[in-house]
């Protein structure tokens, strides 16, 4: 039987129709210990989030979820109700920690080493009491919350918050954790290479990248990311039209499995020394992982959690598992999904790269009849217009692997750089996607 306060405070929310309540003491639903009394929570943000915000009433709660024992009346105010639903929570934690988890952990970690068991439990600790928490604080007064800013900024200043990633691009600069950049282009024009190539510098220099690869298996991503990897490691050198490049070991040939013998012995050795070439770490997700069912942001979140990640790349965007649309508009779905997707990127302080498409246009040629490169502008995000506004950073992409070339644009900076364009190498078989850097001394007679 659930606990009464869990049953009462539910009861309260239904007589007084104020789900909102919980949210300001951090009532969630995991902070109930009974399956019912989640079920009932769950069911009550589903129908107000489908019914125009009104709460359901007692007979229809009844009605769905029988086991409910509704208690009518109840008087005490929320404040008090949730100190005890979350001490109740506290209390399931702990007991489970202590009595179920800490023998297993004892005898795999603490014989070991007790100071690692030790910072262990206090994390977990930690955990429980910030999940059973329940002042929680309505913004942050300038006044009154100084010492708070001193600390978050002290955080900063050595790289415990709010993290600052350098990009493989000069243009681009930095990506700050906590944010979404979107990526678009037209259909095979080098979306995936690009995010991919930076992707991959980013896990070499530190960050743990978690991919979701929504149009292709994960060997073909593997395979584009150990060509990059090969590239800026420099396993080998090649002149392409007068110029020496570090390129990497040739795509097709791995993903036909046809390198010489003596590439195949030097990449082999690459990958099993590959932790003295990559910091970081990288997670892929293919579409043909058999367990990559569920595609929402629930699960996205889940996996973060899981892997740690800083950096997580959405390949496409429009392949996720919408939310449910409350607003009844067209492109609502996509709409929805890109504000919440906002909010997780926030929630878990990670970059967030999201790929989408770009509204297909006549391409212009030259006098010789050859594509101009030209990246899509800010309007032309599509599938959803939203993407356009949650973005800290709007990236066009436009390539021609027959000209190894393409361009980079920087069509909207939330923190300035939008209007900036940026020309690169691309050859991505050789694992080459490398911005063209002008050097002023190149001229200095």
């Amino acid at each position: 039987m659930a606990n009464n306060y869990e049953t009462m405070i539910l009861s309260k929310v239904i007589d007084t129709e104020n789900l909102h309540a919980l949210s300001r003491y951090n009532i969630r639903e995991d902070s109930f210990v009974s399956r019912i009394e989640r079920d009932v929570f769950s069911y009550i943000q589903d129908h107000v989030a489908t019914n125009g915000g009104q709460t359901p009433s007692y007979a229809t709660i009844v009605s769905e979820i029988p086991e409910f024992e509704y208690v009518p009346g109840v008087t005490d105010s929320f404040e008090f109700l949730s100190e005890k639903v979350k001490q109740r929570r506290a209390e399931y934690e702990f007991k489970r920690l202590v009595q179920d988890e800490l023998p297993g952990l004892y005898e795999e970690i603490g014989k070991k080493d007790m100071s690692e068991l030790t910072s262990l439990l206090t994390d977990r600790l930690e955990d429980i009491k910030m999940k059973t928490r329940t002042g929680v604080r309505l913004g942050t007064n300038i006044k009154e919350n100084i010492d708070e800013f001193k600390s978050e900024y002290k955080r900063r200043q050595i790289g415990e918050s709010h993290k600052v990633y350098k990009s493989v691009f000069p243009t681009i600069g930095e990506y700050s954790s906590g944010n979404i950049y979107t990526i678009y282009g037209k259909s095979g024009r080098g979306k995936s290479v690009i995010t991919l190539h930076e992707a991959t510098y980013l896990a070499k220099n530190g960050a743990n990248v978690l991919i979701w690869s929504m149009e292709m298996g994960s060997y073909e991503t593997v395979v584009r990311i150990y060509t990059a990897l090969s590239a800026m490691i420099g396993i080998q050198k090649e002149t392409i039209e007068g110029q020496e490049y570090n390129t990497g070991f040739d795509a097709d040939q791995l993903r036909g499995g046809t390198l010489s013998s003596e590439m195949e012995s030097e990449f082999f050795r690459m990958l099993d020394e590959i932790g003295k070439y990559i910091e970081g770490n990288i997670t892929v997700r293919g579409v043909d992982d058999t367990d990559f069912t569920i595609r929402n942001l629930e699960q996205l979140k889940y996996e973060i959690e899981e892997t740690q990640a800083d950096i997580v790349v959405i390949d496409p965007f429009y392949y996720l598992d919408y939310e449910r649309n409350t607003s009844k508009t067209a492109g609502g779905d996509a709409a929805e999904t890109s504000k919440k997707l906002r909010r997780l990127a926030g929630e878990t302080d990670v970059v967030i790269f999201a790929i989408t498409q770009a509204d297909e246009t006549d391409d212009l040629e030259d006098e010789k009849g050859v594509r101009i490169i030209s990246p899509p502008e800010r309007k032309d995000v599509a599938k959803t217009k939203q993407l356009l506004q949650d973005a800290a950073l709007l990236i066009a992409v436009d390539t021609d692997y027959q000209q190894r070339l393409g361009v980079i644009s920087l069509n909207k900076g939330r923190n300035g750089g939008e209007g900036d364009e940026a020309e690169i190498i691309y050859i991505p078989s050789k694992g080459i996607v490398k911005e063209i850097v002008f050097n002023p001394e190149m001229f200095n007679f």
